[in-house]
């Protein structure tokens, strides 16, 4: 028997690569759409932002006292807001000549609005420049302020909740203020104020470091109006040459 041969095989039709490329193009085409078209949009605002000008300015050549009565009305509102603004001025200035501490109001604040009754007080005695600083980073300044002067002062609060029964101011927070007020901000007087007592070592500690202190009693005859506070404390500096 002859021998047969074996059936040729059939080619498989090759696989065609997948062409990666496609998807890229399609979304790039998309994105290319998208930005035609925000550019479209953009184009026909801007191109009706134009017109509405074109049309208010041809009506105003037309219409000119509209101008004068807008002119007027803005020279009327002008003149109404710097006189209030003057008014309060004005308020702001007698409230803070006729502002007054009692003890009690005092021991009842927040330490943090103990500095901001001290800042006004200060304010109240002509400092204009008194503002609070006190927080995270303080460098233990709480308040600073020129006096009528020309004096840096730099203020500590330190509050007791108890007034005097509380427990006292200790040296360590003399030191720390100490380090900081003439390096940091220039201070001609360095000051701690609280509404209750120091220990007994702060006095002396005090003189030597050319600091000034004011306890629970300086500060009633201060926050009740009788004299500014460089009046009620010894030692105060005059001011710098040539300021």
């Amino acid at each position: 028997m002859a021998n047969r041969r074996p059936p040729p095989r059939r080619r498989t039709a090759a696989r065609r690569p997948a062409r990666r490329g496609a998807p890229a193009r399609r979304r790039r085409s998309r994105r290319q759409r998208q930005r035609d078209t925000q550019l479209l949009l953009l184009g026909f605002g801007a191109l009706a932002g134009l017109a509405l000008v074109w049309a208010v300015i041809s009506w105003l050549l037309v219409n000119w006292w509209a101008l004068v009565v807008l002119a007027a009305l803005a020279t009327l509102g002008g003149t109404v807001w710097v006189h209030r603004y003057r008014q309060q001025q004005t308020w702001d200035r007698v409230r803070q000549q006729t502002l007054r501490y009692g003890l009690p109001q005092l021991d009842a604040l927040h330490h943090r609005d103990f500095e901001y009754a001290i800042r006004d007080l200060m304010l109240r005695d002509g400092c204009t420049d008194a503002r609070q600083i006190g927080g995270a980073g303080d460098n233990g300044a709480d308040v600073l302020a020129t006096d009528p002067l020309g004096r840096a002062w730099v203020i500590q609060c330190k509050h007791r909740r108890d007034g005097d029964r509380g427990s006292a101011v200790g040296t360590p927070d003399l030191q720390r203020v100490n380090g900081t007020a003439r390096q940091l901000y220039g201070a001609d007087i360095v000051l701690v104020v609280t509404n209750g007592r120091f220990s007994t070592r702060c006095r002396p500690l005090a003189t030597q470091l050319h600091m000034h202190l004011a306890d629970r009693r300086t500060l009633a005859t201060w926050a009740s109006g009788g004299r500014p506070l460089w009046e009620l404390l010894p030692r105060i500096p005059p001011p710098r040459k040539g300021r």
